[in-house]
């Protein structure tokens, strides 16, 4: 099965924008945000250096760090049944979606890697 052709701009949109509903209730720390803004910024990069292979795999380096530290950052700050408000439920369902994605765009990122001459 191959993975249908996704913009390098696609990827970093939905990121961008499921960082951003994560980080809506100050439930996860700050480092999870600093995290994952600094690795979209290397997407960013990537976007404007479309020849530069530093970039992609720096992005892409990035990106399956922040799978184990967003993997951390969940289980050790997620709070009991009792104290999750329907923000902090949402908050936390986007943090957590976001990081499901992760691994599918790696997989992206990987082949745009090997497009840009990659070995």
């Amino acid at each position: 099965m191959e993975l249908p052709a996704v913009s390098l701009k696609a990827i970093i949109l939905v990121h961008w924008l499921l960082t951003v509903w994560g980080c809506m209730n100050y439930m996860l720390p700050a480092s999870y945000a600093w995290g994952n803004f600094s690795v979209l910024a290397l997407g960013i990069w990537a976007i404007v250096q479309r020849d530069s292979l530093d970039a992609i795999v720096m992005f892409l380096t990035g990106l399956v760090l922040t799978v184990l530290t967003d993997i951390i950052h969940i289980s050790v700050f997620y709070p009991g049944h009792d104290h999750l408000g329907d923000t902090s439920r949402f908050s936390l369902g986007m943090a957590i979606l976001s990081l499901l994605l992760k691994p599918l765009s790696c997989s992206l990122v990987y082949r745009m890697y090997r497009e840009r001459g990659g070995e």
